[in-house]
């Protein structure tokens, strides 16, 4: 994840009920970002040695350009970041149009053979 906001994202901030609002400049929080004709909710954050970044739409999923948009401003372009889907014994769904992008901090992700993917 990047380690500096960038500066036309910091002016997108937004207060969340739970979290707060984080020190100015810092890549953790909440924001409204532009997208076409609309805006995106993004939260982003880390801990647990991981990196999270939540995407959200009030009536529908991102779609997966929405997703590489904001992949994008958060992470380095040589960072590989991956979405989950968990055996359905251990879904915690609380938000049915909210999608997460993931980085582990200490351990590479293994991509599958480049003509694959």
């Amino acid at each position: 994840m990047k380690t500096k906001l960038p500066p036309n994202l910091e002016k997108l901030r937004v207060d969340h009920p739970m979290y707060g609002k984080p020190d100015p400049g810092s890549i953790e929080g909440c924001f409204r970002i532009p997208y076409k004709h609309y805006r995106l909710f993004v939260i982003s954050g880390s801990g647990l040695s991981w990196d999270h970044v939540s995407v959200s739409l009030k009536h529908r999923c991102p779609t997966w350009k929405e997703m590489k948009f904001i992949k994008n401003l958060f992470f380095e372009p040589d960072e590989l970041v991956i979405q989950f889907h968990p055996p359905e014994k251990d879904y915690k769904n609380i938000g049915e149009t909210v999608l997460h992008l993931w980085r582990p901090w200490d351990q590479e992700i293994k991509l599958p053979p480049i003509y694959m993917v």
